[in-house]
């Protein structure tokens, strides 16, 4: 361990809230476009909207799975970060670099080939299948932009600089909208494009977000113009080692994406109220749980710049115990959050039935509970990502969701035909199977090492 390591204050809660403050921000605001992309649509009519449904769900799979990778720059950033090595930075940004733009292209060839097939068996009518097919050829720009873009935002956190990516939202965001309601309505004189005016709304904003942020990049590295040589003596050896560092990140995103469309389809067997229930209470999980799920993300930026700097075992222990302190606070807020939201219910949702209402209601003592595991879940996950225990952290999510999760949800709806209150349960039954494994592996502290993975 070296001296400075050893004589370094230990980061703070404070240390934490400043880098996860924009992560939330950033996070509610992706939400937040995906909300006013659809009320924008809205008033198109319902085959604009199931058009933009289906090229969504394959748009937003190809940029779920950039920013895994994405991820996994940010833990690589973090630690070079920390031990202070311009090399490494380097490296890990530009392996990342050239990693996501190989998987945009391989996605962009992919919707070339078979998005068309695809969209055409899905789509109801010829009409849907053309808009869908438009938006996705157009949203292509976006996959591409975003490539760059998520790569950037990934050494702006490890680095601890969460603030130039949201500023980068700030400007995406308007942009978006602006541009995308004067398209699709055709104002000013210019074309009125419908769907897709607001793919190029969206094209446009992601574009002017990567330039923001190549922009700040430049000014403050100059591309590493200025660092010669790469990690490990070679680029080809580094952005090996990088990819076979990300990868279980990556798999770990498309199994979750995976799983929750399976979920999503055995939930549409049940009644009608009761799927109603399920699918409004999902979306208020995830944005309610943005709050816990940041303060993680941004405690495993600095666990990984603590491992670059060789911090004691001592010192991440005490570190950790500070970062769970206030992951339990976090977790009680959004189960006040979730109790706001099932009590106010009848006014949030006007016009439900009775059946619906009282689904809602059911699902409270679980809501109740969930946060807390979840986000030590969270805490362990994004640390033991940081220690290079990818693989391990892939493992207990996948089978989370395929051996327990998803199979029990089967045999709930399609075997015993139990009630959506039993099904919503599983949610936390899936964390709680997650809590020993997780909470075990991080006692050993091989983590601790900075590679437990290979690293």
């Amino acid at each position: 361990m070296s001296e400075t390591a050893s004589t370094a204050p230990i980061p703070t809660t404070w240390n934490i809230f400043q880098l996860a403050w924009p992560l939330t921000l950033k996070a509610m605001m992706l939400h937040g476009i995906v909300v006013t992309d659809s009320l924008l649509i809205a008033a198109l009519g319902e085959e604009s909207l199931a058009a933009m449904g289906l090229a969504a769900a394959i748009g937003t799979l190809l940029l779920g799975i950039l920013l895994a990778f994405s991820n996994a720059t940010q833990i690589r950033v973090a630690v070079a970060f920390g031990a202070n090595h311009p090399v490494d930075l380097k490296s890990g940004f530009y392996c990342g670099l050239a990693i996501n733009l190989c998987v945009a292209l391989i996605g962009i060839v992919g919707v070339w080939l078979f998005a068309g097939g695809i969209v055409q068996s899905l789509a109801h009518t010829p009409d849907i299948a053309a808009q869908a097919q438009r938006y996705l050829g157009v949203f292509m720009f976006v996959v591409l932009s975003e490539a760059v873009g998520q790569c950037l935002s990934g050494h702006f956190d490890g680095s601890g600089q969460t603030k130039v990516p949201f500023y980068s939202y700030l400007i995406a965001v308007p942009a978006n909208v602006a541009c995308s309601v004067v398209l699709i309505y055709g104002l000013f004189g210019l074309p009125q494009m419908g769907l897709t005016g607001a793919a190029v709304g969206s094209a446009v904003s992601s574009i002017l977000r990567a330039g923001f942020l190549g922009a700040v990049f430049y000014r403050q590295n100059r591309w590493y113009r200025d660092v010669s040589g790469w990690r490990q003596g070679s680029f080809w050896i580094a952005t090996k080692r990088h990819l076979f560092f990300a990868l279980p990140i990556a798999a770990t995103f498309g199994s979750s994406t995976v799983a929750n469309s399976a979920a999503a389809l055995i939930y549409a067997k049940m009644s009608v109220n009761q799927f109603a229930a399920m699918t409004l209470m999902m979306p208020w999980v995830q944005i309610a749980g943005t709050l816990g799920i940041t303060w993680a993300q941004a405690t495993g930026i600095i666990v990984a710049q603590l491992l670059g700097k060789a911090y004691s075992s001592a010192a991440l222990d005490v570190f950790l115990r500070r970062a769970w302190r206030i992951a339990f606070v976090a977790a009680a807020l959004v189960s006040v959050t979730y109790l706001f939201v099932c009590l106010a219910s009848g006014w949030i949702y006007q016009g439900l039935q009775d059946e619906t209402k009282f689904a809602l209601m059911s699902f409270l003592p679980v809501l109740l509970i969930l946060p807390f595991p979840k986000g030590s879940n969270a805490i362990c996950g994004n640390t033991l990502r940081a220690g290079g225990d990818t693989i391990y952290v892939m493992n207990i999510f996948v089978g989370g969701q395929w051996l327990v999760r998803i199979p029990l949800t089967a045999i709930m709806i399609l075997y015993f035909d139990l009630s959506v209150t039993w099904v919503f349960t599983l949610l936390l039954v899936e964390e709680l199977v997650k809590f020993p494994a997780f909470h075990m592996r991080l006692f050993k502290g091989k983590w601790k090492t900075g590679q437990a993975g290979g690293a």
